[in-house]
């Protein structure tokens, strides 16, 4: 899990370092109509952690094997209005997420890791691969906002 912690702190670090030097508008800016800007992929990221926060905490407390819920990514970046809203406290709020998670992640061992969780397809799965997943997610997302 030390790499797995090391590889979301350095996203946090390389993400919040672009975020805070790059001005409003490119970071408002839609490459296409129907496609999000960066502040929406930000948004994104904000959801993805509070729902990935929520399933690494819960997962030790529901009954088992845990289920995991989905989101409904594009209509919480609409509704959540990450378009209009300030970088700095989209960037705030995706940093403050992300140390909680690297906290939980922190306080795991290889038997919480091995927790059985159900996927919304009904394979069933383990934290572990919940927190790779996230990592790979996040991993992404980044690399959208920071190279394009």
């Amino acid at each position: 899990m030390n790499s797995t912690i090391s590889r979301i702190d350095q996203l946090i670090t390389i993400g919040e370092a672009y975020l805070s030097k790059t001005h409003r508008q490119q970071l408002a800016a839609k490459p296409k109509p129907t496609q999000w800007s960066k502040k929406e992929i930000l948004g994104h990221l904000i959801d993805s952690a509070q729902y990935n926060l929520r399933r690494f905490t819960e997962i030790h407390i529901k009954p088992k094997p845990y289920q995991v819920v989905d989101y409904q990514q594009d209509e919480l970046v609409l509704v959540n209005d990450y378009q209009r809203a300030e970088p700095k406290d989209l960037t705030m709020l995706w940093v403050g997420l992300n140390r909680q998670i690297i906290h939980v992640i922190k306080q795991q061992n290889e038997t919480t890791l091995q927790i059985q969780a159900k996927l919304s397809n009904q394979k069933t799965t383990t934290l572990l691969f919940l927190i790779n997943d996230y990592l790979e997610h996040m991993e992404h997302h980044v690399k959208q906002i920071v190279d394009a």
